[in-house]
């Protein structure tokens, strides 16, 4: 009994020696991406306009990296706040500890180069290179055309400098260990042609994160099974739940009797262009977290695409409950 006892003893104390040096190989060797790029952005005008773009109707940076009014519906960006930072993901949400969006005016990327940049919008690594939460989905962007990511960096570098000192994040025990695992290496691609619909459809909703809100999660991760089948829960103002859609093709939980001018319309009604201007909510009434007003600046050709690509999706039958008030 005493041979055995000691047998497992030394098992135990081998397991404790491997786990220990497997928590010490990611916390002090991982993230491994590779040193960020000697790389210059020249501020043209085209390059600024196309990051504009992207920043504020695709990708949507601003919508993270603002202010949002969360007293109207839509939560529209608060004026002079853009890229100041500081807005709080926490548990609420869903997310494995507490995580703020960083200030991205001049004030607050004044020390990253160019590299620096590309790198943390593209890997998830920032300039000390410590691994970013990907509340801000940059498997995503780092599938993206390089031309498109300089085009934002040198858009951002062009935004109204804001001093803002953004909390630090900190994530929850084992996150605070699995986090350094999650940054991986860019796997760009250029932008597909046009012509091809749905490839150039699948390049633009990647970018636009469509997937990330669209599908449920666990401990802040999308589960890839239910990609697009919607259900991800958003608590609001006063402990209310909405709950994104389901934009797969199912004919009956989906977006399958849709048409491509219906797609577009939906989004168009939020425009400027359209006059629309975002209505008062009451705390507890129905709100929701997607930025109509953000996305729907998009071009008619791009939300087309879109459109396309989606309807070329697996269609997943998943019942959404959109809105839950709270105490129910």
């Amino acid at each position: 009994m005493k041979k055995v006892l000691k047998v497992l003893g030394y098992l135990l104390l081998i397991i404790v020696v491997l786990l220990a040096g497997l928590i010490t190989y990611v916390k002090m060797a991982l993230p491994n991406v590779g040193p960020a790029e000697n790389l210059t952005v020249e501020l043209t005008p085209e390059r600024i306009a196309r990051g504009k773009y992207l920043a504020h109707s695709v990708t949507v940076c601003m919508d993270c990296h603002s202010t949002r009014d969360w007293s109207k519906f839509s939560g529209p960006l608060v004026p002079n706040t853009l890229g100041k930072g500081g807005e709080k993901f926490d548990q609420t949400f869903g997310f494995p500890g507490v995580y703020y969006s960083k200030n991205i005016t001049p004030a607050g990327i004044k020390d990253y180069t160019d590299g620096e940049l590309y790198r943390a919008i593209t890997t998830g690594v920032n300039r000390k290179g410590e691994a970013l939460f990907p509340v801000m989905p940059y498997h995503y962007y780092g599938r993206m055309d390089p031309e498109d990511i300089k085009s934002i960096i040198a858009y951002i570098r062009t935004l109204t400098p804001i001093e803002n000192s953004v909390l630090a994040s900190k994530s929850d025990f084992p996150m605070n260990i699995i986090i350094n695992t999650i940054p991986a290496k860019a796997n760009p691609e250029k932008i597909p042609s046009k012509d091809n619909k749905i490839e150039y459809g699948r390049y633009m909703t990647n970018a636009s994160g469509c997937a990330e809100c669209h599908t449920r999660v666990d401990k802040g991760q999308i589960i890839e099974e239910f990609k697009f089948s919607g259900g991800r829960e958003f608590r609001l103002s006063v402990g209310e739940i909405v709950r994104s859609a389901n934009i797969t093709p199912d004919m009956e939980t989906g977006i399958g009797k849709w048409n491509r001018e219906y797609f577009v319309s939906r989004f168009k009604a939020y425009s400027d262009s359209a006059g629309y201007v975002p209505q008062p909510v009451t705390p507890g009434a129905f709100n929701t977290v997607m930025p109509w007003t953000m996305y729907s600046n998009m071009t008619e050709e791009d939300l087309s695409a879109i459109f396309e690509y989606l309807q070329s999706l697996k269609p997943i039958r998943n019942s959404v409950v959109k809105f839950t008030p709270a105490g129910s």
